[in-house]
């Protein structure tokens, strides 16, 4: 198998520790600047994946390829978004893959657009609506810059008035009403489709679920998913002193036909 290189024009996530990445565009003539110094961009060019640049003051950084977790996380935002634990949880329960066609709402930023043009590619079909034009503007290019918007239909509407698409896979929502889009999910689902919202505050949870429940859904289900990262070491392993708690509920349904 060939070895990908860096090309000019390429993101690379720079790696200086486990808690310190950066995602940069690699540029002839551009540096990054870091409290350990800058890194020269262009160096970059031609070299493979995984390879050491160092900073001037001799640092070493290594160069990856970023992950769509790194693109979620580190992208430019204006809203918070969905973390990588929650996304992973939300592509399985809405059996989102290649070829799946799926309606997003409450685009933001665009973190779980991404996660979601990944996984459907390269026939499938994401529909994301986002009421806020500034908001669509800034997903579009973090969804540009990654080089999933091939995958991606954005539409600017509320959904809670309606959803043109129909005999869809999924529908995935991350609003502040997601009860008032439930019959309009309904229609757009296909038969056994899979509705699914994120919300973080356990009212909307429950004003969801009572929607779904005067409608013709089955398996009715509400989690929510903590995640503690372990330091390893001998005879001193621990789970680190800070971690992610609460992000927000998910409820996933899924449609019955009568």
């Amino acid at each position: 198998m060939k070895m990908e290189l860096i090309e000019e024009g390429r993101d690379v996530l720079l790696y200086l520790d486990g808690r310190r990445t950066y995602l940069v565009k690699v540029r002839r003539g551009r540096e990054f600047h870091t409290h350990k110094g800058f890194v020269k961009l262009g160096e970059l060019i031609g070299k493979p994946y995984g390879c050491v640049i160092e900073s001037n003051l001799g640092v070493r950084f290594y160069a990856l390829t970023p992950l769509i977790r790194d693109r979620a996380l580190k992208t430019e935002r204006r809203t918070q978004v969905i973390y990588p634990k929650d996304m992973g949880f939300i592509l399985l329960m809405a059996d989102v893959g290649p070829g799946s066609r799926v309606v997003e709402a409450g685009t933001g930023s665009g973190a779980l657009t991404l996660a979601l043009a990944n996984a459907v590619r390269p026939e499938g079909r994401v529909y994301s609506y986002e009421i806020r034009p500034e908001f669509q503007r800034l997903a579009i290019n973090n969804v540009r810059r990654a080089g999933l918007d091939a995958y991606v239909e954005f539409k600017l509407g509320d959904i809670t008035e309606g959803i043109e698409e129909k005999e869809v896979d999924a529908v995935i929502l991350d609003m502040a009403t997601p009860w008032l889009a439930v019959p309009h999910a309904h229609g757009a689902l296909r038969g056994g489709g899979v509705f699914l919202s994120f919300s973080p505050t356990i009212e909307q949870v429950v004003k969801t679920v009572s929607a779904l429940k005067r409608h013709p859904f089955v398996e009715v289900e509400t989690y929510e998913l903590i995640l503690r990262r372990f330091i390893v070491e001998e005879s001193r392993t621990r789970p680190e002193t800070l971690m992610i708690g609460h992000t927000g509920y998910i409820t996933a349904a899924r449609k019955v036909l009568g």
